[in-house]
């Protein structure tokens, strides 16, 4: 008799797939068939791990449920079960709206899925994961929630209060993966620099980088989403202490202008943004900053917008990403701040950040040709092996495209001769 598949749907941001992981180590020990984002729908189980951050991924969210729930009438899939944050927000709304679902559960309780479908309760290691990225890379999530409650964002209403893991406990997990072959660790959580203050009364993320990057076999360490207010400036050193602390730094600035920034709730100015990104620099060579902005915020005149279009000239950040105000319910600029700036004014403002940021890209690859760089190689095309850079976060990123001159290894690290670029691509060649 073959055995109950469950396949599970991972929608959303890595903190979500490091749920989705843990998950599916949980039902293999429970001598389940578990797959994840499997084709194959036939008889399977269906949990689908979703997103509530903003409109759009709520939308995904919905419309990946319906097209399970059709296949569960029309026969395809056995059951529907839904968790993650859209369910731990509006659980209680969704049942009624779609009762075909067969349970909701929300974004913590995901242990109870688990025991209520295999009804075995597990002993586990709770960091044990199965890993669904390529081997050789894997996100580290070291906390949970937010303290920050910027004016647009509902993630501290769904994910609650900041929650950091000891740092023994993230150790652990390291030398695990470390030890099942991977080599880069891109460490998440909705704000990094507030690691630590919870359970050690202060800021640990310097601590813990300097542990990490100590454990033998750690190859590549990447730092995603910092906060600018009370940021840790001795973070920087150690960034810049150790060579397998990639020199690249995610941190969502949001916006300069200081009544934009004020209406926001960021507890930052933009004096103190630019003394920041000043110090950044000048502390960590050659580091490369991945940034966030938003337009069409409650209150962001014309000249408001200019003081963004000329603070992303002014900074040309290596890696930029933008998106237009969409209210939120719950927060507090939903119940304060009136949404009055047009949906075709700020998809126009975002497209001329964006145009604007896709030619200083271009400008900052280019300024790579005839350099020699450290690749690692994620996978094989039909013309090319595809690689990255230490600058190079998986997905968002830029990538390296390197002809099949050589046989080379997924997962192994290459020096590559960087012989043209495209705004969001590099082209290469293996130096052996």
């Amino acid at each position: 008799m073959a055995k109950q598949r469950v396949n599970v749907i991972t929608l959303g941001c890595s903190k979500n797939l490091v749920d989705s992981e843990r998950i599916l180590k949980l039902f293999k020990d429970a001598g389940l068939d578990a797959v994840h984002e499997s084709t194959h729908r036939k008889g399977d189980i269906i949990i689908i791990n979703t997103c509530g951050f903003i409109g759009d991924a709520k939308e995904e969210s919905i419309e990946t449920i319906l097209q399970y729930t059709t296949a569960k009438l029309e026969g395809e899939v056995s059951a529907v079960y839904v968790m993650g944050c859209l369910s731990e927000r509006y659980g209680s709304e969704l049942t009624n709206e779609i009762p075909e679902v067969d349970a909701w559960y929300g974004k913590f309780n995901w242990k109870d899925l688990v025991t209520d479908i295999t009804h075995k309760h597990l002993a586990t290691v709770s960091y044990d994961r199965v890993i669904t990225t390529p081997s050789h890379h894997a996100y580290l999530k070291i906390a949970e929630g937010c303290n920050r409650f910027c004016a647009f964002c509902a993630i501290p209403i769904i994910t609650g209060r900041y929650t950091s893991r000891p740092i023994e406990e993230i150790l652990e997990e390291v030398k695990m993966l470390v030890n099942r072959g991977v080599k880069e660790f891109n460490l998440i959580a909705q704000d990094l620099t507030n690691y630590g203050v919870d359970i050690y009364n202060t800021v640990k993320l310097p601590e813990l980088i300097d542990a990490i990057a100590s454990i033998d076999g750690v190859k590549w360490i990447r730092l995603h989403y910092a906060y600018p207010t009370h940021f840790p400036l001795e973070l920087l050193d150690v960034i810049a202490k150790h060579d397998n602390v990639c020199k690249y730094l995610d941190i969502a600035l949001q916006h300069i202008n200081n009544d934009v920034l004020s209406n926001m709730r960021r507890h930052i100015t933009a004096e103190e943004t630019r003394q920041l990104l000043k110090l950044m620099r000048e502390r960590v060579p050659n580091i490369h900053i991945r940034t966030t902005l938003m337009v069409g915020f409650p209150g962001e005149t014309e000249e408001a917008f200019d003081d963004l279009l000329n603070f992303v000239k002014e900074q040309r950040f290596e890696r930029m990403g933008a998106f237009a105000y969409c209210e939120e319910d719950d927060t507090y600029a939903a119940k304060h701040l009136e949404d009055t700036i047009p949906e075709d004014v700020k998809q126009n403002r975002l497209s001329k950040l964006m145009q604007i940021q896709e030619q200083i890209a271009l400008e900052v690859n280019e300024s790579k040709i005839g350099q020699t760089l450290q690749v690692i190689i994620d996978r094989e095309e039909n013309d090319y092996y595809i690689g990255r850079t230490q600058w190079d976060s998986p997905e968002v990123d830029p990538e390296v495209l390197i002809k099949k001159d050589t046989k080379l290894q997924i997962g192994e690290f290459y020096n590559a001769l960087i012989t043209g670029a495209m705004p969001f691509e590099l082209m290469a060649e293996i130096i052996l």
